[in-house]
């Protein structure tokens, strides 16, 4: 049984309500919320849609969102003080008892969801002041972030219930089974479809426009969700709609210390699609997984970091890419700076200070989701094109310029999957790229995974975990156990029964 949050959706909009925070996601209703006769009004409803941006908020979530994008690829490292379940995931050892495993965090974003979805429409017959134009756009919102959600399982778990009912309790909940990745990627698609043609273009503030989904936000998530589906026209269709849209640009990168505090520091840059807003009243986990000397759980791979994707320039000791050093990563011990750094590289952030916002897509994504789809389409002439504006902008060097054959879509897709490492370091990717790219034309590039093991695994464990990858059906979790035992209509993963 997927388990709802700790609180209902009116506990959370409660908490809401009573934040000190002055951001767009605070909002005080003139009526109570009471729970009997809630959907009355549209300032209810709006607080119920951004009740679902606030659950986004739980630093638990982005963690694993991160988490369950680089563990199992080859750009981090462990340390004393990572957690066991963290350093059975990189091993390939993951048990169903892992609570990395335990898929709850989004369902319960999927739950608040659910309700709006249900019982917005009922706003209508009590407030004439709210438009079925406006009632649209706030579900094509929480549909937005609900696709959000599935996408994530789709990846990590690859099969899971299709739970599209809202609850405010347990009892309530109705047991579904798994269903299959086409049925959700058919709903991920719905969902978008919706959001697509009702979504609003702008809030008309900048932390809005960054911080809930509009059409710009839904048109990323929809090419990323068609590339992963090998639809090379319609991801190219939805990259061209938010390039078209002349609302986002890459921020020059000229003065690398003006680049990084623009797009990272402060976050909500013109380069900018969608990001969580944390903030100082609402602050993420970083602190404690990246900075923290005494207790910090991740650095980056120095090998990795160093030899393969920023190797430095023999031929001028001066140069460097902008996203390496002191952006992504700091040389001197490996700290992950982009989620923890300041302008000053021997100053990390303090915890107090640790809200950098998580960046779901940045215009970059787009460039190179784009690039990628065109490979694929025998366009490889324009990918590389695209690949070309990205690395102007970082000052890439020469030594990690490549010239594929254009007319080979897998070579051109390789050296843009080694780009993509590098604009988008650490922010939760990588496996995903890797595994996308390794699955295409029925594992046609099974290899890039096993030699990614091969390059970073422990000689002692690397055969085993060689094995393991070897079978398709481990690149996905497993389902916990507390899940298989609250519903029998749940079956174990294949790789794991």
């Amino acid at each position: 049984m997927i388990k709802i949050a700790k609180y209902s959706l009116v506990a959370l909009l409660l908490m809401l309500m009573s934040s000190s925070c002055n951001k767009w996601l605070e909002l005080k209703p003139g009526d109570g919320l009471v729970k009997e006769d809630y959907w009355s009004t549209k300032e209810q409803l709006q607080s119920a849609v951004i009740g679902c941006y606030s659950s986004l908020l739980n630093p638990a979530l982005a963690e694993q969102m991160f988490l369950w994008g680089e563990l199992r690829a080859d750009m981090i490292t462990a340390t004393n003080f990572t957690s066991f379940p963290a350093i059975s995931i990189m091993n390939a050892e993951i048990q169903s008892t892992n609570q990395y495993t335990n898929w709850n965090i989004l369902y319960s974003t999927i739950n608040y969801c659910n309700i709006v979805i249900e019982n917005g429409p009922e706003v209508l017959k009590h407030d004439n002041t709210l438009t079925q134009q406006q009632l649209d756009a706030y579900i094509a919102e929480v549909k937005g972030i609900r696709a959000l959600m599935y996408f994530y399982l789709l990846r990590v778990w690859g099969e899971a219930p299709l739970q599209l009912k809202g609850t405010v309790s347990d009892a309530k909940l109705e047991i579904v089974a798994k269903s299959s990745k086409e049925d959700i990627y058919n709903q991920i698609i719905s969902d978008l479809d919706f959001a697509a043609q009702y979504a609003v273009p702008t809030y008309g503030k900048m932390d809005e426009d960054k911080g809930r989904i509009t059409k710009y936000s839904v048109y990323a998530l929809q090419a990323d969700v068609y590339l992963w589906q090998d639809k090379y026209a319609e991801c190219i269709e939805a990259c061209d709609r938010v390039i078209n849209s002349g609302r986002f640009g890459l921020y020059d990168g000229s003065n690398p210390s003006d680049w990084y505090n623009t797009v990272f520091f402060r976050g909500n840059s013109n380069e900018s699609i969608f990001e969580f807003q944390f903030d100082q009243q609402r602050l993420n986990s970083w602190y404690s997984v990246f900075v923290d000397q005494g207790a910090r759980k991740f650095i980056a791979s120095p090998q990795i970091m160093q030899d393969e994707v920023f190797p430095a320039d023999p031929q001028n000791a001066e140069a460097r890419d902008i996203r390496g050093d002191g952006a992504s990563y700091r040389a001197t011990d490996a700290t992950i700076w982009k989620h923890g750094g300041t302008l000053d590289i021997n100053t990390p952030v303090s915890q107090t200070n640790s809200f950098r916002h998580w960046f779901v897509y940045r215009y970059a994504d787009i460039l190179l989701l784009k690039a990628e789809a065109l490979a694929w389409s025998n366009k490889g002439q324009e990918a590389l094109d695209l690949v070309n504006v990205i690395r102007t902008r970082a000052n890439a060097l020469s030594t990690t310029l490549e010239f594929p054959d254009v007319a080979s879509p897998a070579a051109v897709s390789e050296y843009i999957l080694r780009e993509r490492s590098r604009e988008f370091a650490f922010e939760g990717k990588r496996w995903f790229d890797i595994l996308r790219n390794a699955k295409r034309n029925n594992y046609a590039r099974l290899d890039l995974i096993t030699e990614m093991v091969a390059k970073i695994a422990a000689p002692d464990r690397q055969q085993s975990i060689i094995t393991k990858y070897r079978d398709p059906r481990s690149h996905y979790f497993p389902i916990h156990l507390n899940e298989l035992q609250a519903n029998k209509l749940l079956e174990q993963n294949p790789f794991y029964q």
